[in-house]
């Protein structure tokens, strides 16, 4: 992406902008149904191909789910296959029907080759298994040619025997091992193997009742047998599925399946299981298994990878894909989805839309150049007849009867539906191509939008009958359009050059340009009740969400700091006058408003709450969904029959302990439980437990009833956190503290409310650990808000506060922490100061002193933003007064007392505010440079004037007049003894270790001297710090990965993933939670320039 720069009316350097516009989801699209090899795995990790993009999934052991890390796309046509490296978990290929073959790093996320001329669209792919640089690939027709894409022999060779094809190819497979050995499988359902050193055999092997005519039967699967070296694993669309032996060329078995699953798609060997292969159909709703055993003279060893198996991730699942583009990863053990993506889209015509004021009432637009109004019974109303096709339509939102179209004849019509005519209204040209999408304005009557192949987006205005703004900026044609439903001037638009841009239509202004997209942008949305969450849909296969809160960042504020409701909601008349502040204009802000006029107390928190909730699609109360339905074990052991008599005779017996144990060796455990209580409830529990153990070790959900009817909640929460089942753990916990799930049962008659209470407390404490947990879980994942949420559900709210910190949420922390009060004051005025210097910028001062002034003790930083504020006397003096501050040369007489009477804080401070802040810096440093000669000198004692210092203009720093004042390390010896150092920080580590993780087995136990030294550093910190800020910080979207917005973090050197920060020389970046967590440490830039950073 370029960088955009603009020049400071007060400073010299130039600024980077970064993007506004906050990416807060991502949907990712679902598997074709096309192509045959477009799912492969490696490891932990799988991939699948969308129409244009590769998603590629990873197993995150900690919470054991699969999360997306990165979506490759560089693919300009149908992707038609893709094959992971045997060789390497990192690298794998993929083709399309562009004749493009890329081969991918994924650890990278880059492209590391590329062959540009296939010579033919590659119907298969696959690499060569004795060379991890060499990929083949097949058309239809073939040949196989052999890329090697390194080394001295690179370049794309033939195979010298697999060519001249006559039947077309579907799919090929190498041997594992055997070098050379290759299958090709055709749409006439025969196969041609080709080995080196041996007669190859060409179009051999039709299903049997196929030879001898010229039906087609194509092969749709085709694996070797892991367990042999000749044996061939053949599934065709309509005659099953064959075991074939490769050298003798006959059939060793044929696989009858029930008719439902006659169609076979694909098929794999289950690595985990060997002699066990498992298929899937296009009417099944999961996988079959099938077992066979192999008796050739030759077995080999199960392989720990083959080609196309994703039964590696792990054993025992297996990756599938749906005709309908579902993704699902099947547990063959369970018999159940652990992972299913169910998305899928269908053609149809151009547009199509409903009245907003008659709901029965719908149009239509098509190629054939109409635009139809339909009652929803399918009654034609209206016809309308346009020279060229149509491509987009709109009601009017204050008009039920008009209707705006947009043709390929490069115009934009309105329509009156009240009239018989079939003749437009009005007729708006100007664009130079096609017109795609047309919008009227839902806040300004009579204004509309449109989009077209020229690149522009053009607003009209109908009571003029004329244009009256041009948007340009697109390079490419324009097809998504959106107005905003609160501010009547946003207008967003998504266009074939891969942007969206959001634009102040009062002027023509691009406000911001998003580049995150891979492919082009088709459409816009905005979500109902939350105005400023939009989403949008491309052509590279992902649904993106958006938040636009951060360009109506000023009204924020005005809303956080109870400001009257004409600085927040007003007209479009107010709203639309150039330069005004953004306000509020449409239904749900008025609803809010007309809400809260009912209210006679509490106004304020609901206010904020509301507010919150219109800005933010996340900024609602976190429900846990309800324990889903959990499917079944792995079925019972073979039963035996000598124990099944003996346990009928020892139940005749009477001996029913005796028949429980045989029930139990079994494996028929519900027999052995329905009667065990007939010897005790004291053995009924305890079997209850054995049978709680074995499944927990199984993995088995069925586990569950058991832990519940023995009241063993511990066993049961540790059980799901284990798994990463970290919301049905909370359900459980939450169920234990309410009541619902009761303890194990105590037989003594002493047993009263005092031990239900220390279970109620018990299970509190283990409500408060999952909880948290999940928090961890969600802010790990980009989402604060939710991580908040967990910890506001147990009153945890000092962590509640430091996630939404933490992930950069300002705004929504100041409205928590105003709603929560006393218990999180010390969070929120932290959140006010961060929130603050956002808004230190030359627009929005007035914001930053507001803010400030929320805080109590509010001096010191007042006089820190006057300090660094670059406006002109008259500005600066303006704002003085706002602050309740002397002016500048009250200031500076001030200044001039203070240092004469040996008030150094004072004297920095005041000459800060002075007209000649320069002066500061000659007094803050030499009191630094005497404190740092000092033998037993502290942090403490220099930080409030390093601190003062930092919020001095560097721009009215000349370098020749201070540089003789800098502070120069060689000039200073600053006695670090190393040792205490050392002993400070172990005592710090450890005794903190101890507060964390007091359980786990690498724990160690502080000495008596360590917790004296903890002790000591406590003594000497100045105020207890804010809970749960340590740690890095995730702000939303931090793990979306971009399809083009590729950037490299000059920290690391690695592609960043999720927000970018660009540092003031507009070439070099950082992520955005790197800039964050730096500038709440060192607020000037890690360049060395002296500019201040502000990513909040």
């Amino acid at each position: 992406m370029e960088s955009i720069c603009w020049f400071s009316r007060y400073h010299n350097e130039p600024k980077v902008k970064m993007s506004q516009v906050k990416q807060v989801g991502l949907l990712a699209a679902g598997c074709q149904p096309w192509n045959k090899d477009v799912c492969a795995a490696s490891g932990d990790r799988f991939a699948y191909c969308a129409t244009l993009a590769i998603y590629v999934y990873q197993l995150d052991h900690r919470y054991n789910e699969f999360k997306l890390r990165a979506i490759m796309s560089e693919h300009k046509k149908t992707i038609t296959a893709i094959s992971w490296c045997p060789h390497n978990p990192d690298v794998f290929a993929s083709a399309s029907a562009d004749n493009l073959l890329i081969i991918w790093n994924v650890a990278e996320q880059k492209a590391v080759a590329r062959l540009d001329n296939t010579k033919g669209i590659p119907a298969s792919l696959s690499w060569c298994w004795n060379a991890g640089d060499s990929v083949a690939f097949v058309s239809h027709r073939g040949p196989l040619y052999i890329w090697t894409n390194s080394g001295p022999d690179s370049g794309v060779a033939v195979h010298k025997e697999a060519h001249s094809f006559l039947s077309d190819i579907c799919l090929f497979r190498w041997h594992p091992l055997k070098k050379g050995k290759v299958v090709f499988g055709h749409t006439d359902g025969s196969l041609s193997i080709f080995q080196q050193g041996t007669k190859n055999q060409k179009h051999v092997l039709r299903p049997e009742s196929l030879e001898g005519t010229d039906e087609e039967d194509p092969v749709t699967a085709l694996e070797w047998d892991p367990l042999s070296t000749d044996y061939l694993l053949v599934a065709n669309m309509h005659n099953g599925i064959r075991l074939l032996d490769s050298e003798s060329l006959s059939c060793i078995t044929t696989f009858s399946f029930p008719s439902a699953a006659a169609s076979v798609q694909c098929l794999a060997w289950v690595p985990s299981a060997p002699g066990m292969f498992i298929t899937g159909a296009f009417s099944s709703n999961s996988p079959s298994k099938n077992h066979y055993t192999s008796s050739t003279s030759e077995a080999v060893p199960p392989p720990t990878l083959s080609q196309n198996q994703a039964f590696s991730l792990p054993p025992g699942h297996a990756v599938c894909c749906f005709m309908d583009g579902g993704v699902g990863l099947y547990d063959m053990g369970a018999k159940k989805w652990d992972f299913l993506r169910d998305l899928h889209g269908k053609n149809g015509i151009f547009c199509v839309a409903w009245s907003h004021k008659d709901s029965k009432r719908i149009a239509t637009c098509s190629g054939d150049g109409f635009c139809i109004i339909r009652t929803i019974d399918g009654k034609v109303l209206h016809k309308y007849k346009h020279p060229a096709a149509v491509f987009g339509c709109d009601w009017s939102q204050n008009n039920k009867d008009m209707i705006a179209t947009g043709c390929e004849d490069k115009n934009v019509r309105v329509y009156y539906l009240a009239t018989s005519s079939d003749q437009p209204l009005k007729v708006f040209p100007g664009h130079t191509a096609k017109v795609f999408h047309v919008r009227w304005s839902p806040l300004r009557e009579g204004i509309l939008c449109s989009g077209s192949d020229d690149g522009t987006v053009r607003i009209w205005d109908y009571t003029q009958d004329a244009c009256i703004n041009v948007l340009s900026g697109h390079t490419a044609p324009v097809r998504g359009l959106m107005w905003n439903t609160e501010v009547p001037y946003l207008l967003t638009s998504g266009s074939w050059d891969y942007t969206i841009r959001v634009w102040d239509t009062r002027d023509g202004t691009c406000l911001d340009t998003v580049y995150d997209h891979g492919a082009d942008v088709y459409g816009l949305t905005c979500h109902p009740s939350c105005p400023f969450t939009m989403a949008s849909c491309s052509r590279d296969s992902t649904v993106r969400l958006w938040s636009l809160t951060p360009l109506i960042a000023p009204l924020v504020v005005n809303i956080l700091t109870d400001h009257s409701w004409d600085d927040i909601i007003g007209n479009t008349d107010r709203a639309m006058v150039p330069g005004a502040p953004p306000l509020l204009c449409g239904k749900v802000s008025r609803d809010i408003k007309q809400e809260l006029d009912k209210l006679s107390s509490d106004v304020r928190m609901k206010k904020l709450k509301w507010f919150s909730e219109c800005f933010s699609s996340e900024a609602q109360e976190l429900t846990i969904v309800k324990m889903s339905k959990f499917g079944g074990g792995i079925g019972a052991p073979s039963k035996e029959e000598r124990l099944k008599n003996a346990a009928e005779i020892h139940i005749r017996l009477g001996q029913i302990q005796r028949y429980c144990e045989l029930m139990v060796e079994l494996g028929e455990w519900e027999k052995a439980l329905s009667v065990a209580p007939g010897v005790s409830m004291k053995y009924w529990k305890k079997l209850m437990q054995r049978r709680a153990d074995q499944l927990m070790q199984e993995g088995n959900d069925d586990v569950i009833p058991f832990c519940i009817a023995t009241g063993e909640v511990k066993k049961l929460v540790n059980f799901f956190t284990s798994r990463g089942q970290l919301k049905e753990a909370v359900l459980v916990a939450q169920g234990a503290c309410e009541g619902n799930i009761h303890g194990p049962l105590n037989s003594s008659i002493n047993h009263t409310a005092n031990s239900d209470n220390d279970n109620i407390e018990k299970y509190c404490g283990l409500l408060h650990r999952v909880c948290k947990e999940l928090a961890e879980w969600y802010f790990q994942d980009g989402h604060a808000v939710l991580a908040a949420c967990c910890h506001l559900a147990v009153d945890n709210s000092e962590l509640a506060m430091a996630s939404l910190i933490r992930g950069n949420e300002l705004e929504l922390a100041v409205c928590v922490g105003t709603v929560l009060g006393e218990s999180a004051s010390k969070a929120t005025h932290y959140v006010l100061e961060l929130l603050a210097r956002k808004y230190m910028t030359t627009a929005t001062w007035d914001l930053a002193a507001r803010l400030l002034q929320m805080i109590p003790d509010n001096e010191i930083l007042l006089a820190k933003l006057c300090a660094y504020y670059p406006g002109s006397s008259a500005e600066i003096n303006d704002l003085h007064e706002k602050c309740g501050l002397p002016t500048l040369e009250e200031c500076k007489e001030f200044a001039e007392n203070a240092h004469a009477e040996g008030e150094i804080f004072q004297a920095v401070k005041y000459y800060l505010m002075s007209p000649e802040p320069e002066k500061a810096l000659p007094i803050g440093i030499s009191y630094v440079k005497e404190q740092l000669s000092a033998p037993d000198w502290a942090v403490d004692s220099v930080y409030h004037i390093l601190d003062l210092l930092s919020y001095i203009r560097t721009d009215r720093l000349i370098l020749s007049k201070c540089s003789d004042q800098l502070l120069k390390r060689r000039e200073v010896t600053v006695p670090l003894p190393i040792e205490q150092l050392s002993g400070e920080l172990e005592a710090w580590r450890v005794c903190t270790q101890s507060f964390k993780a007091p359980d786990e087995s690498t724990y160690a136990s502080p000495s008596e001297a360590q917790k004296l030294e903890y002790s000591q550093l406590l003594s000497r910190m100045r105020e207890e710090p804010i809970k749960g800020l340590e740690g890095p910080d995730y702000v939303t979207g931090s793990n979306l990965p971009s399809h083009s917005d590729v950037q490299i973090s000059c920290f690391t050197g690695l592609r960043i993933q999720g927000p970018v920060f660009f540092l003031e020389d507009g070439k070099s970046a950082i992520s955005l939670n790197d800039a964050l967590m730096w500038a709440k440490v060192n607020p000037f830039s890690p360049l060395g320039t002296g500019i201040r950073l502000n990513p909040f």
